[in-house]
């Protein structure tokens, strides 16, 4: 199999720098228009896809971002391995502002969103008691290192709905938790792309310490922008090292992320819904 790799790109990343043979692509998805068009291009012998997750110019907040459609957009192109890049604040006094978090786990406090490509007609239970791949976090954590990027391996990413930031009192809760980071787009996003068996690493840029810092208040809107232009020239600079960490020829994934669709599927074939069904073709073709 050959490598494909995908880019989500967050807050402040809304185009993808040192492609070659770049091309912007409409991919129709049964799930809706994805975020925008998405760029394709080669580096370093690597095809990518690149999906700015808001769209250009930041049309979707965080609850209406469509998600299952973002998916299977980079399933339909190929992409076997998803790179999540992301804003967030920050709940640890050593993940300052300008570090990045190679977040491992997540709590989901989201709650207006659709959370799978699986329902009446065709039911199936993934697990994402590991929510991200080892494998390509510890690339993202040596293009990070390589970057001279001050990176952080490991971290629990509280996904909240927003678009508000937190309350004070959220904030120290989330805190006591024992959450590292928080963020608004990183759910349902990791649970998709394991229901996709597409292998994902998350990226958490830090633009803030959240609310329950004693000397930082508040969210100031404006430092987090400041703070956003700064990390989006260093998560290019880290995506750029990623191709030839991961090489163009990819095995299986060791850990099992391109296999979690095996043994999901519950419903007997007899009741599965034929509409349902046709929607899957991309992400659940392999084992329908």
């Amino acid at each position: 199999m050959r490598t494909k790799i995908g880019i989500i790109g967050g807050s402040g990343i809304y185009q993808m720098a040192g492609l070659q043979d770049q091309e912007w692509v409409t991919v129709e998805s049964p799930w809706g228009k994805p975020s925008d068009e998405l760029l394709t291009g080669r580096m370093d012998g690597v095809e990518m896809v690149f999906l700015p997750r808001h769209g250009r110019g930041h049309v979707y907040s965080p609850t209406s971002v469509p998600y299952r459609a973002n998916i299977d957009a980079l399933k339909r192109l190929g992409v076997t391995d998803i790179i999540s890049v992301s804003a967030c604040g920050s709940f640890r006094a050593e993940m300052a502002p300008g570090d990045f978090v190679i977040v491992d786990q997540f709590i989901d406090r989201t709650f207006a969103r659709e959370k799978s490509f699986f329902g009446t007609g065709c039911v199936a239970h993934v697990s994402v008691a590991h929510p991200t791949c080892p494998r390509l976090s510890d690339a993202c954590f040596s293009a990070g290192q390589d970057a001279g990027i001050t990176v952080h391996r490991g971290g629990t990413y509280l996904a909240m709905e927003g678009p508000q930031f937190s309350s004070q009192a959220e904030s120290k809760m989330y805190r006591a938790w024992g959450c590292d980071v928080i963020g608004m787009t990183n759910m349902p996003e990791a649970k998709l792309a394991r229901e996709a068996e597409i292998c994902y690493a998350s990226v958490a840029m830090v633009t803030d310490y959240d609310s329950w810092h004693p000397d930082h208040g508040a969210v100031d809107v404006t430092e987090v922008i400041a703070t956003l232009q700064g990390n989006g020239n260093k998560a290019q600079d880290m995506i750029s090292r990623l191709p030839a960490l991961l090489g163009p020829d990819r095995a299986p994934c060791p850990h099992g992320c391109d296999r979690a669709l095996e043994n999901a599927i519950m419903t007997a074939p007899d009741k599965q819904d034929p509409t349902l069904l046709a929607k899957l073709d991309a992400i659940a073709g392999r084992v329908l």
